[in-house]
């Protein structure tokens, strides 16, 4: 039977649970910000205790959050995931914050947590000195003990905080934590779910994860962390493949992000994607292919992952289709026919990435999602033999000659694979200059044609003669 260790961050908005959080992690995960309400969905990592055994923290969103720029709706929701958090774990860190003191929503917080049954431990925050401990007495009303008085900012009494939570966890046996390392060391393929605010990115988590584990709402930008969830996948033949799911903030182009906390909110996809596996972006299937796809595309691919497309809402355009709302198109199979053309002359820099069509709200081939990514990781790891490389090559050659630059072709004399995540492609040639563009396009097609790498970048590294041994 498996050990709960799972403690929960609970409070009112902007007591310090992210920042807490981070420091309790050993790193910035949780968008830290001034303004209250900034974390929403519930966000879990596993940390070490003092003797190796994992300890999955959650950080959750503020309770009684007052903001007249949130939807009451978006407020609601994100409440919800607060006790959702509560039920799952088997520690409750109640945070508040002496600076400002006991409040009433404190006392209606305490008072729920009680009623739910758990361990509960009373942490006061934002203690930046020892002398600021006197203005803790007022918490004692709670009827939660004493506390512990702690600064997330500069953490003082951070020690202790990790020994009380480790004191009220249940302890590991020798064989449950040997289970819970070799758990561990089992890697996990990650997946990226990628695209602009409001595509259906958390909705196609939830249906993947078969829970409303994250919070979905029609407010564009809901999602402000890059949040990360496990689940494993059982594919006919009942082999295991571990997941590890990553939900982000929608991304915007740069002119678009107006604020620091929608600015931290990129800066964390984009080191998503980078940690990732395989990236699925998500489009849209009324709206199709924007210039915001065809930037955060490049930008996925200038990472290096596997790339496949997800085209959600399909139900509607299947509803909008059959209810005359599109008149051009007779049926869905020209619709579809037509969309994937368009991605395809949109998104030509792509490797053949895999289009699916899917529908979060209706399930549709949902199913169909952790069978491509298990593919597609796996492809990442194909072996190309020299000898095949350079066959085609050649015969690529022979197909269409280089254009000329500068009076000179680009020659290419020998290539070999050095590398995999991305398949990299060393190639030794007369000039690295002389190899533009399009043509390098044209060699990645035919390498992703010719080895099936549908959805694999591939990167050529040239090595070109030096300067004194090139003929004229």
């Amino acid at each position: 039977m498996s050990t709960n260790r799972t403690v929960a961050l609970v409070g009112r908005p902007n007591v310090g649970k992210s920042r807490l959080f981070n420091r309790l992690v050993g790193r910035r995960i949780a968008i830290v910000h001034d303004k209250a309400g900034v974390t929403r969905d519930v966000n879990a990592v596993e940390i070490e205790d003092a003797s190796g055994g994992p300890i999955t923290l959650l950080d959750t969103g503020g309770i009684g959050l007052e903001d007249a720029d949130t939807p009451k709706k978006l407020i609601e929701a994100a409440e919800e995931q607060v006790f959702v958090a509560v039920e799952t774990a088997a520690l409750i860190c109640f945070v508040v914050d002496v600076r400002e003191g006991l409040t009433v929503m404190d006392e209606m917080i305490a008072e729920r947590l009680r009623k739910s049954g758990k361990k509960i431990l009373l942490v006061i925050n934002k203690v930046d000195e020892a002398r600021m401990e006197n203005r803790s007495a007022d918490f004692s009303r709670l009827g939660l003990g004493a506390g512990i008085c702690v600064s997330a900012e500069h953490g003082y009494n951070e020690d202790e905080l990790r020994g009380a939570i480790l004191y009220r966890l249940t302890p590991l046996d020798t064989e449950a934590a040997k289970l819970a390392q070799e758990q561990a060391l089992k890697k996990r393929t990650r997946i990226c779910i990628l695209g602009r605010p409001n595509v259906g990115k958390s909705s196609l988590c939830n249906a993947l994860m078969k829970s409303e584990r994250l919070v979905v709402s029609e407010v564009p930008g809901t999602t402000r962390d890059s949040i990360e969830l496990d689940l494993d996948y059982t594919d006919r033949e009942g082999n295991v493949t571990p997941f590890r799911l990553v939900d982000t903030a929608g991304m915007r182009r740069k002119r678009q992000v107006d604020t620091p906390v929608e600015y931290f909110s990129a800066v964390r996809s984009e080191d998503a994607v980078s940690r990732s596996d395989v990236v699925f972006v998500v489009l849209d299937a009324m709206d199709g292919v924007t210039k915001q796809e065809q930037n955060l595309l490049g930008k996925a691919l200038s990472m290096a992952p596997a790339v496949a497309v997800l085209v959600n809402k399909w139900d509607y355009a299947v509803e909008a289709i059959n209810e005359g709302r599109l008149p051009k198109y007779k049926n869905e199979r020209e619709y579809r026919e037509a969309f994937e053309k368009s991605v395809r002359e949109l998104l030509f820099f792509l490797p053949e990435s895999p289009i699916l069509f899917v529908s979060a709200k209706s399930g549709l081939y949902v199913d169909k999602i952790l069978s491509l990514a298990s593919t597609l990781n796996k492809r990442m790891d194909t072996k190309l033999s020299t000898p095949a490389i350079n066959r085609l090559i050649q015969k690529m050659f022979e197909r269409r000659a280089p254009a000329r630059r500068e009076g000179k072709r680009f020659k290419a004399y020998y290539a070999l694979q050095t590398g995999n995540r991305p398949i990299t492609i060393r190639i030794f040639c007369n000039s690295v200059e002389k190899l533009d563009e399009n043509y390098r396009r044209y060699l990645e097609r035919g390498f992703v044609t010719e080895f099936g790498l549908d959805g694999c970048p591939l990167r050529f590294v040239l090595v070109g003669k030096p300067p004194r041994e090139r003929k004229g």
